[in-house]
């Protein structure tokens, strides 16, 4: 069964991926709603990487928003000050294509909540309370502070700061082995613990921090075990991706479509699916055999190369 669903995967997998690739080289770049080239538009090869970049790296550790913030600056992004608030959009948007590949990864826990919704599976409900326990502090907080993050904190200097400070955490929690921990299982959350995650989830607003370190981190030091807290956090970010992208396509979505028309930002989230889809699979696989260090000396690293640049005026 486990054999037949992942054949179908990696042809569902193939078939997109040929998809893109297809649009990627053959389709005008940019076009809008009349489809008409965009000038300062969101071109399919930059698409292309943004989805690549959000998908990688969403689920692991080290910061997607970070990290798209970087490929923005690279890409040279947002010259004008209406595609700059269209692509800061599009970078909150782009999780889309993450949300999909954790909801197809995840089915079966959502088909267990679901279940509880019915009242056929006391633990699917218990479940789906914890992460609505969880969601609910971030989300009044992100409400709040959206503002002030985009305003403020919207920048490399504020990524790297994060970036370091994020890899020095995780070598001293590995440093005290508490990764190595055995500790309980998904079922044995509280809602007391999940507030707690949940509360912890907030400090993800300020870009670089990464969503999933704290909230691995947070779960494991209240007692769940190293995969535990992982499926935790993967199906508390299927759930606050999501509002969060509502909220941003609700409020600035049609500063996209009106900057990079349709197919561009389509494009990006399809490539986002299909690497999200890898890393996950990667991170879960990754963990069961080794440790988190590579994380934390990356995050270092790269935190010190941005810091690098931006004294060199790269950026």
């Amino acid at each position: 069964m486990i054999a037949t669903e992942t054949k179908k995967l990696r042809r569902m997998l193939i078939a997109l991926s040929a998809l893109v690739a297809c649009l990627t080289l053959f389709v005008d770049p940019a076009l809008g709603d009349s489809g008409v080239a965009l000038k300062n538009s969101l071109g399919l090869w930059q698409a292309v990487i943004l989805g690549i970049v959000e998908g990688f790296t969403e689920f692991l550790p080290i910061s997607s928003t970070g990290h798209l913030l970087a490929a923005k600056e690279f890409l040279n992004l947002g010259q004008t000050e209406a595609t700059e608030k269209a692509i800061d959009s599009y970078i909150v948007s782009i999780q889309i294509g993450a949300i999909c590949a954790v909801a197809v990864l995840y089915r079966n826990r959502l088909s267990q909540m679901m279940q509880g919704i019915k009242g056929n599976s006391p633990e699917g409900r218990q479940l789906l309370t914890n992460l609505i326990v969880a969601f609910i502090p971030t989300a009044l907080i992100g409400f709040l502070a959206s503002g002030f993050v985009k305003d403020e904190l919207y920048g490399l200097s504020p990524v790297a700061a994060a970036w370091i400070v994020g890899g020095i955490c995780i070598l001293l929690v590995q440093k005290k082995q508490l990764f190595q921990n055995q500790g309980n299982t998904i079922e044995a959350l509280g809602f007391k613990q999940a507030a707690i995650i949940g509360l912890v989830q907030a400090l993800a607003l300020w870009p670089g921090v990464s969503r999933s370190l704290v909230t691995i981190l947070a779960a494991v030091m209240i007692g769940l075990s190293l995969k535990a807290a992982v499926e935790f956090s993967f199906l508390l970010g299927l759930v606050t991706l999501t509002a969060a992208t509502v909220y941003e396509m609700g409020s600035d979505g049609t500063e996209i479509i009106n900057n990079f028309g349709y197919l561009s930002p389509a494009v990006g989230l399809a490539v986002a699916f299909i690497s999200a889809v890898i890393s996950v699979r990667w991170m879960v696989d990754w963990l069961e055999k080794r440790s988190f260090t590579v994380f934390g000396y990356y995050r270092i690293l790269i935190g010190l190369i941005a810091i690098l640049l931006l004294s060199i005026g790269f950026f």
